[in-house]
């Protein structure tokens, strides 16, 4: 049981890359979605209602956020910005007009490109609880192949092609588990010298049915097939582990996922 694949998202709700190792903080990954643009009134954007987002593709660069060949420096630190994130009021250090303007421009609709700020404190829910940036709940997902792959098989059953694993959006991707939905069951493990607790189990919504590189709505898979097997107590959709961050370190591609805690039964 290894890492297979460490995907960062710089900023909330857009493409993501995948790196060979990464230091983790307590609020995941370094660097993970801790970036956010917001519309004029601050309220978060994500891909449930701009799909297009999907196919923008940040990268961080030393102190610098660079997208299709523009790069903009980072502001650590500024003037503050009130932001809404679903039911969360926070604030956002804003990153200028330049930025603002280039993702405007992507988007076709007025934007902010906003940072977290080095002092926010943005508290989670679930088993573990600890602390998160701009992510939607928690601070990593953690999802297996073998999940994925049964997924796969139920869609092809079904008639219809199967999905990549970019379309669910995880942090870390685990490979050697034979039985799909391993990562539901854990509940404390050790990656490199990194310790995560299990908050909770991923509930989707409808950005699965994004296509991931093309920023388009390509449903109805594979929220259908899941919809058959995968419903929770309150008829919510899930797929894949939510964690938090107990012990900050390094997790590197290849590292060996060392179980500590499984869930009773």
């Amino acid at each position: 049981m290894i890492v297979s694949d460490l995907v960062v998202y710089p900023i909330k709700g857009c493409g993501g890359y995948s790196v060979t190792s990464s230091a983790v903080d307590l609020t995941g990954l370094r660097g993970d979605r801790m970036m956010m643009l917001v519309d004029d009134e601050g309220v978060f954007l994500s891909q449930r209602k701009v799909p297009a987002m999907a196919a923008l593709r940040p990268s961080l660069v030393d102190s610098s956020l660079s997208i299709g060949g523009k790069s903009f420096p980072i502001v650590a630190d500024g003037p503050r910005v009130p932001v809404v994130l679903h039911t969360w009021n926070g604030s956002g250090v804003d990153q200028g007009d330049a930025a603002a303007a280039h993702f405007s421009d992507l988007l076709g609709k007025s934007v902010r490109l906003v940072r977290t700020p080095p002092d926010l404190r943005r508290e989670t829910t679930g088993a573990t609880i600890g602390v998160v940036g701009y992510a939607d709940g928690n601070a990593l997902l953690v999802l297996s192949l073998s999940s994925l792959d049964g997924l796969n098989e139920r869609i092809l059953e079904r008639g219809g092609e199967p999905v990549p694993m970019n379309r669910f959006r995880p942090n870390v991707v685990v490979s050697g588990w034979p039985e799909p939905h391993t990562e539901d069951r854990v509940r404390r493990a050790v990656i490199g010298d990194v310790e995560l607790g299990y908050a909770k189990d991923c509930v989707r919504c409808a950005v699965p049915m994004v296509d991931q590189e093309t920023g388009l709505k390509d449903g109805p898979e594979p929220i259908r097939s899941l919809s058959t097997y995968r419903r929770d107590g309150d008829g919510g959709v899930t797929f894949g582990m939510k964690a938090q961050v107990v012990r900050t370190g390094t997790i590197a591609v290849g590292d060996k996922i060392d179980v500590l805690e499984w869930a009773a039964g």
